[in-house]
């Protein structure tokens, strides 16, 4: 983090590039990453040198790409029509691309394997959400899941690409992972999501002791519930009751035991939701330091994947706002002090 610093001319020092001069689309060598076995996983995906946070791993365009039928309620998209499409768009394709989507595994039950088209199956189990459409990417698709990954992913309309990035230290071999379902659920949760998938997560946070389990667990539910209560709360209009400013004080102080419990979990891909939430919280009370530091915070983050997504705009803004008003209080505070 670029961490701010007040100079004698009660200026903040702050870098903070535009996000029209980064492009961290661009960054990272070309081999990242080789497919090897993976111990219990069939196949995986490992880092060929050590990566830094922030480094691409994988950048895809989709091999197969539709526009899925209407969703159905308790039983999602129908299956013979998602078929139908991905046929189609299969049929168009070189062998050598066909032959990569067959070596994709699949979970099924014995009589979907009867019933379906495996390229249906094969489809269910490795696509991706692509804005209003579902892709197929089958490289990324070679990534093991984890409930506590060390890469990241994000659809970008701009490139027709999906990405993925470091968002922790990498050494050369381990195992880049991602995840599959939303982590903000227990062990047990989790689980049940992935039963989709046809495997038992082993992942670091699902091998822990049971009471470590327990407080992870804790952690998750918890960060959940914090969302979601300081949604309705994230304005940016100052207080105008003493009862209001005394809830706004108390959700500052909030807002950085979530920003630690998200850290203590590890959970990367919500760190920045929750500098946001911190950042917002302590500018509601005037408190601009904090304010413009955890909004960079999450702007470093954000600019890591698509440095012109509204996200990312967003913060940049947040940044700048919070370090003008703070820069307005040093000057105030030091000319209170220079009339004494």
């Amino acid at each position: 983090m670029h961490t701010p610093s007040v100079t004698s001319s009660c200026k903040c020092a702050f870098t903070l590039p535009s996000p029209q001069l980064v492009d961290h689309t661009c960054r990272g060598p070309p081999e990242v990453y080789t497919v090897e076995p993976s111990q219990g996983k069939g196949l995986g995906v490992f880092a060929l040198h050590d990566v830094e946070i922030g480094d691409i791993v994988m950048r895809e365009t989709p091999v197969v790409k539709i526009s899925p039928p209407d969703f159905v309620k308790g039983t999602g998209y129908p299956m013979a029509a998602i078929s139908k499409l991905v046929r189609q768009e299969f049929e168009t394709l070189s062998l050598d691309k066909q032959a990569e989507i067959l070596s994709l595994t699949y979970h099924a039950t014995p009589a979907e394997i009867e019933t379906m088209d495996q390229l249906g199956l094969i489809f269910r189990t490795n696509a991706y959400n692509t804005g209003k459409e579902i892709g197929l990417f089958p490289k990324i698709a070679r990534i093991n899941h984890s409930c506590r990954p060390n890469t990241s992913y994000y659809w970008s309309e701009r490139l027709n690409k999906r990405i993925v990035y470091a968002t922790r230290k990498i050494k050369q071999g381990e195992e880049f992972s991602v995840s599959y379902i939303p982590l903000l659920l227990t062990q047990k949760e989790r689980q049940a999501r992935l039963d989709r998938y046809g495997f038992k997560c082993h992942c670091e946070a699902c091998a822990q002791e049971r009471a470590a389990t327990e407080v992870s667990d804790e952690r998750r539910v918890t960060i959940n519930q914090a969302f979601i209560d300081f949604e309705p709360q994230l304005i940016l209009t100052p207080p105008k009751s003493k009862t209001a400013t005394r809830q706004a004080r108390k959700n500052a102080n909030a807002s950085l035991q979530l920003a630690s419990l998200v850290q203590e979990e590890g959970l990367a891909d919500y760190y920045a939701k929750a500098y946001r939430i911190a950042a917002i919280s302590h500018a509601r009370v005037g408190d601009w330091e904090p304010a413009a530091i955890w909004a960079n915070k999450g702007y470093e983050l954000k600019v890591m994947e698509d440095p012109q997504s509204p996200h990312t705009l967003e913060l940049h803004h947040l940044t700048s706002n919070f370090l003008s008003n703070w820069e307005s209080q040093l000057r105030n505070r030091s000319a209170m002090h220079g009339g004494q």
